[in-house]
């Protein structure tokens, strides 16, 4: 394995110069007209036009469902999802923080060949729109961190977007298996065989005393991260989600946000994961977790939980603009009032989970605009 320097970076691309148009010898009524569209011009430039809503509905529409959405989520008022993740990278290239373009091409084509080869069919995805990699992100197929644009880079899905591939992201390749609520078998079985047909055609790099080779030192070894993401909102209201994320880590277990790494944990909605080899010990925490957080949601009280869902509503739906963290904390007493089938609240965990895969992650809009989008979209999921 080729290693590169850890301090490398890309390169900011910059942007094209807009050439100005000199005119001379005008006529005095043409130069007033032209000094006055060219005020208008001046002061609609001013504000940054948002990504038309229309635009990204017929995004939403047209883009499949990913598969850990699926009605049939066993423990869904807690668990939104399961997931496996391997972390690989090819023999004689170095990482993608220290390879040139060239190298991260032939990183690109060599994935891209192993994929058409097997049985196993993908969705090549070159480059993405917005609204496109918002989704993904909202969906969690891509991580947040994904510079799609960037040379080498590369999407892979299957039709039913159980699984996904990221392409010199921080390693070479890294697949994701994602499933629906408390399904960690089913998602490992579903990662294990796509990792087995790319292993059978790509060569991995590997050392005998360290393992898989990764970018970070922390995922060498295995190479696997298993992972849950969790809804503790009781626990967190209850006060005991520190104290129970404390004994998570004190058994090697991570917590972060809705969007992985470096995301906030706002609306008690956490990623829990793990890079220890015991799938047992994993599963034992989870089934942990799953008892804390049904009896701190016993503790709290369905007339508590009936007035925090009403209040949740009434701030949500009034206010113009929302915050994505009020957005977050809004939905999370929606969520919950959902699985406990509370007064007020018609939806079920599910359509709320659907609902914050439309979430604009990234802020490409100016923050007043995504503020009052957030808002509107609210209203309309909420039927107000």
């Amino acid at each position: 394995m080729i290693l590169g320097d850890s301090f490398l970076c890309w390169e900011t691309l910059s942007r094209n110069d807009v050439t100005s148009l000199h005119y001379t010898k005008l006529n005095a009524v043409l130069k007033r007209e032209i000094e006055f569209f060219g005020s208008l011009l001046k002061k609609s430039s001013m504000k940054k036009p948002p990504e038309a809503e229309s635009w990204k509905k017929i995004v939403l529409r047209s883009m499949p469902q990913p598969a850990w959405l699926s009605e049939d989520a066993p423990q869904v008022e807690v668990f939104l999802s399961s997931r496996v993740r391997w972390a690989r990278n090819l023999v004689g290239f170095r990482f993608p923080h220290a390879a040139d373009a060239d190298e991260l091409r032939a990183i690109q084509k060599k994935v891209r060949e192993a994929a058409g080869s097997g049985a196993q069919k993908w969705e090549v995805l070159r480059r993405l729109s917005e609204a496109e990699q918002d989704y993904l992100i909202g969906c969690r197929l891509i991580s947040p961190d994904f510079h799609h644009r960037e040379p080498g880079r590369l999407v892979l899905l299957n039709p039913i977007r159980s699984l996904s591939i990221m392409v010199n992201e921080e390693d070479h390749f890294r697949l994701q298996a994602l499933t629906a609520g408390w399904s960690l078998a089913t998602a490992q079985r579903l990662a294990d065989e796509a990792e087995k047909g790319f292993r059978e055609r790509l060569d991995w790099a590997s050392h005998l005393r360290w393992g898989a080779l990764t970018s970070s030192p922390f995922n060498a070894g295995i190479g696997r991260r298993l992972s849950v993401m969790v809804h503790l909102v009781g626990l967190a209201q209850t006060g005991r989600l520190t104290a129970v994320l404390q004994a998570l880590a004190s058994r090697r277990l991570t917590a972060r946000g809705l969007f992985g790494e470096a995301s906030r944990a706002v609306g008690a909605f956490l990623q829990v994961s793990t890079l220890a080899p015991s799938e047992a010990d994993f599963v034992g925490a989870c089934e942990y977790l799953l008892r804390e957080e049904t009896e701190a949601r016993r503790e709290f009280g369905r007339a508590a939980l009936e007035l925090r869902v009403k209040q949740a509503i009434d701030f949500a739906v009034a206010q113009p603009q929302l915050t994505l963290a009020d957005a977050l904390r809004a939905m999370s007493w929606v969520r919950w009032g959902a699985s406990s089938g509370v007064t007020g609240s018609t939806q079920t965990p599910r359509s709320v989970d659907r609902w914050l895969t439309t979430l604009e992650v990234r802020g490409s809009a100016e923050p007043s605009v995504a503020g009052r989008q957030r808002a509107d979209s609210v209203r309309h999921f909420l039927g107000r």
